[in-house]
């Protein structure tokens, strides 16, 4: 299999998506370096123009939620309702007198009677989509008008109904934003309260309301030590507090025939009468309104609002136009947060059936994929003999090429080692040829990005079988004995070796090691089974000479030029397979800043390759097996999955915030369990120490969010076709050549 054929790569055709100014990778010397100045900083405001766009996507996500939550239940909503207390500090007169209490400037507090055979009809909790309109009907079949003390939050999600109570001369009291019992509230939450329902009024009706009734009272007689201060702060900020004379008890939804007595003043006494238009079933309210209305009619009672009672002018004033559009305003975020958020709940069952279903499948055909090696094995066929030629491109690597060479020269097979020297300003080839290592040789070229580094060295091997490695990598000793062995079998045109972080000591280290062995290597099995592997990592990855003709050799058009290959290896009829067995160890980034450029630079090049080679999906043949096969699960597991994903930690945090937070967190636990127990299983096939897996909590609340706003500026890159440079990370050499596997672990 060796051979010194030179490879003749053909020429870019088409639009290049990666030629800037004259960065790593970036292709030609650029021009002048003013006009390169230039560029670098129109390419950094498009950057930062991006990841704003990206994070102000995310944002308003948060918000929806946090804004629906709070529609419904406010965060640390207050259950809790008092009980009736001592009276002492509550005037005598006001707990004995009639239910409608103003308060002057001084803080006097008088009551007022609704006059002798007058009602007031007025209705709590509302509007509600159901029931309010049917109580509205019943009233302008009797030309009755009533009092409805809304809910703020109700007011929000239903405004057409506000209008419609306004529009009929109906009068509108506020009942809190989120019918929380204000006896247990500071002033701040009292004052906020009001605020936001006269907020709501006003972006639903264009009004305001001076009206008030406080959740959870009733008569005046149950006023006491605890409520009483509510009554007095409320009416010092001009409000006319509204009890009532006869309770209806239609919450406890008793007999029509019960609800009209219960609501029936004695004699010819006026009352303020409670019924309910929402919080439950209200059919039997519905059906009672319409005999009150003709029992009291019959008794020559009137029908008037509680301001008309009093002979007083309407509680409802027209509301500034400065609040006028701040309520349309949060009344238009609600309602998108209403059609948004059901989009969402959909899309929580698709992301949660596919990440589970992409969990089983891997465990299962890893599983199968082990056991399948084990009957299998390459290490139990036959051993490939043919000499290697091993490319190592190289810009500013005087950190870690020493290292990288060292392991290359304790290589058990034998090779030749192509540094390829790009255009380094740190010495890089100086070091190799210090080094004076045997079957080493530096080429030396401008700066023109790893592809044409590789190409360099591809078209200088004298052998047909090449390694590819990065600069910061160290193999074992038996690394490249290992991973030639799939090409005992001539159909194979590369393999993907087992790549490995080698600086996990620390956190970010911890984190990438759990999503190189759980992520990438167990993601490999499951190709290799399926015969459809899209990436052969740049770390380590083996190739037949041949076969890189047949894909036209590593191209620039990508910045993922590892994923442009293998797909174009799939489409010209190679297979290509992965070795657990061929491991590198490899400096991961070891900053969030450096981790962020690596992945951006990954994900937006996959997304490039991905396009690029679009046409596999309509090919026939070995190329449109991987468009078929490949292809969508690599969009689905690789870009909408981890894309999406997210929507399970920010749905827990609503559940805890909003819905019951034993249940939400037990949901998240069981999630975090089934994804430890399949990381446990990834580890035990690669034989790696569990230990390391106490950190995956923290990844999923941590490092999995970074990897998601990585993901959205990569799709937000993308969709608007801007360029990305070649990013260069910076090493720090920590990364040595192991004597065993255990020796770094």
């Amino acid at each position: 299999m060796s051979g010194g054929r030179p490879l003749k790569l053909p020429r870019p055709r088409g639009r290049r998506l990666v030629t800037l100014s004259k960065t790593p990778g970036s292709g030609a010397p650029g021009p002048r370096k003013p006009r390169a100045s230039r560029l670098r900083r129109r390419v950094r405001l498009r950057t930062r123009t991006r990841m704003a766009f990206a994070l102000a996507t995310l944002l308003a996500l948060v918000c929806a939620l946090l804004l629906d939550g709070y529609l419904y239940a406010e965060i640390g909503n207050d259950a809790r309702v008092h009980a009736s207390r001592s009276y002492r500090s509550v005037p005598e007169r006001l707990r004995n007198g009639g239910p409608v209490i103003t308060f002057d400037r001084e803080g006097k507090a008088t009551e007022h009677s609704i006059p002798a055979k007058t009602v007031a009809l007025t209705f709590d909790d509302g509007p509600d989509p159901r029931w309010t309109p049917e109580i509205l009907a019943v009233l302008h079949k009797h030309r009755v008008p009533g009092t409805f003390f809304v809910l703020g939050q109700m007011v929000v999600r239903h405004p057409g109904l506000v209008r419609r109570m306004v529009a009929a001369g109906h009068e509108i009291g506020v009942h809190t934003f989120s019918h929380v019992d204000l006896s247990y509230q500071d002033k701040q939450r009292m004052n906020r309260e009001l605020a936001q329902s006269q907020l709501a009024l006003a972006g639903a009706a264009g009004v305001t309301s001076s009206l008030f009734r406080a959740p959870y009272a009733s008569e005046v007689s149950a006023l006491d030590d605890r409520t009483w201060p509510v009554q007095q702060h409320v009416g010092a900020k001009g409000y006319v507090s509204a009890f009532v004379d006869t309770d209806s008890e239609d919450w406890r939804r008793p007999p029509v025939k019960e609800i009209v007595q219960n609501a029936t003043p004695r004699g010819t006494k006026g009352a303020s009468v409670l019924f309910h238009d929402a919080g439950g079933n209200r059919a039997r309210t519905v059906k009672a309104l319409e005999r009150y209305i003709h029992r009291m009619a019959a008794r020559g009672y009137t029908f008037t609002t509680i301001t008309g009672a009093l002979d007083a002018r309407s509680a409802n004033h027209p509301a500034p136009a400065v609040r006028v559009w701040e309520g349309r305003t949060l009344i238009w975020a609600a309602q998108a947060t209403q059609y948004a958020l059901p989009v969402l709940i959909g899309m929580l069952g698709v992301v949660g059936f596919a990440v589970f279903g992409r969990l089983l499948l891997m465990l299962g055909l890893a599983w199968w994929h082990h056991r399948s090696r084990d009957r299998r094995r390459y290490t139990l066929v036959q051993e490939v003999h043919d000499p290697v030629s091993v490319v190592v491109p190289a810009y500013n690597e005087k950190e870690c090429i020493a290292h990288t060479l060292n392991s290359l020269s304790a290589s058990t097979h034998p090779i030749e080692i192509l540094v390829v020297d790009d255009g380094s300003t740190d010495g890089t080839a100086e070091i190799v040829e210090a080094m004076g290592l045997p079957n080493v040789r530096v080429l030396r070229q401008p700066n023109a990005g790893k592809p044409a580094a590789l190409n360099n060295g591809i078209a200088n091997a004298r052998h047909e079988l090449i390694v590819m490695m990065d600069g910061d990598t160290v193999f074992e000793p038996t690394t490249i004995r290992e991973l030639v062995r799939p090409f005992a079998d001539p159909g194979v045109g590369a393999v993907a070796g087992n790549a490995k972080v080698g600086n996990r000591r620390r956190l970010i280290g911890a984190w990438q090691h759990i999503e190189y062995v759980m992520g990438f290597n167990l993601d490999r099995r499951m190709y290799d089974l399926l015969r459809c592997m899209p990436t052969i990592p740049g770390a380590i990855g083996a190739f037949r000479r041949r076969a890189l003709l047949d894909a036209g050799g590593m191209s620039a058009d990508t910045l993922a030029e590892d994923t442009d290959v293998t797909i174009a290896l799939h489409r010209a009829g190679w297979r290509v397979v992965y070795q657990e067995h061929a491991r590198a160890w490899t400096e991961a980034p070891g900053t969030l800043g450096q981790l962020w450029k690596q992945r951006y630079r990954w994900s937006y090049g996959t997304m490039q390759a991905l396009w690029k080679h679009r046409r596999s999906l309509i090919d026939r043949g070995p190329s449109g097996r991987f468009g078929r096969v490949g292809m969508p699960l690599v969009v689905l597991f690789q870009i909408i999955t981890p894309l999406f994903a997210p929507l399970i930690d920010l749905f827990t945090l609503y559940g805890v915030i909003f819905v019951d937070p034993v249940r939400s967190l037990a949901a998240w636990g069981a999630l975090l369990l089934v994804q430890l127990l399949g990381a446990a299983y990834a580890f035990r096939l690669d034989r790696e120490r569990y230990r390391a897996l106490a950190v995956l909590p923290l990844q999923q609340i941590v490092y999995r969010q970074l990897m998601y706003l990585v993901l959205l500026h990569s799709c937000v890159t993308a969709a608007t076709g801007a360029l990305l440079p070649w990013q260069k990370l910076k090493r720090t050499g920590e990364v040595e050549a192991p004597r065993t596997p255990e020796a770094v672990r």
